[in-house]
């Protein structure tokens, strides 16, 4: 992990249909519970459209601005043109580190920041953690063998738990 960014950044890696989302979904509001506050970047493979065409910030990008941001009440949208496919580090530099105390990262597999495999053997898909050391642990519903710590992927609490032990997330909480 680049040395910028503290070790309140935390992937969640798994191939599509592991339980990722899921899984975030439920840990967000439990670290809440906790005292913390969360910011996630999720990546995507697919190109998605949210300032379509017709819209003011399509038309403002369209016409060459560098990056559109809307602001209304209690929300925020940045868009931009990126010529080459983004990295996590890249993606980090936008969080508002004075307003978040853990930042979790869903997908970006392949990235050099601790992560937590999600894994179902039913999609039949290996272990990523075999051939990637930034896995520190794995949530599951399937018996595995492996020497990382394992947790029932319907166990939110429990990773949650992990999560915050990892982290020393409790240290950090104002």
């Amino acid at each position: 992990m680049d040395k910028k960014w503290p070790k309140t950044v935390l992937g969640l890696a798994g191939y599509s249909g592991s339980g990722k989302t899921t899984l975030l979904s439920a840990l967000i509001p439990l670290l809440k519970q906790r005292g913390l506050k969360v910011s996630v970047i999720k990546h995507s493979h697919h190109q998605l459209e949210l300032d379509k065409p017709g819209k003011d910030s399509h038309q403002f990008v369209t016409a060459g601005a560098s990056e559109v941001i809307l602001a209304c009440p209690h929300k925020r949208y940045h868009f931009s043109k990126q010529q080459q496919h983004d990295e996590i580090q890249e993606q980090l530099h936008w969080v508002n580190w004075q307003a978040c105390d853990l930042v979790l990262v869903e997908g970006y597999r392949h990235s050099q920041i601790p992560k937590i495999e999600v894994h179902r053997s039913a999609l039949n898909k290996p272990l990523l953690s075999l051939n990637d050391s930034q896995i520190i642990a794995i949530a599951s519903t399937d018996e595995l063998s492996s020497h990382l710590p394992k947790f029932d992927l319907n166990d939110p609490k429990a990773v949650c738990d992990f999560i915050v032990t990892y982290t020393n997330s409790e240290k950090i909480v104002k």
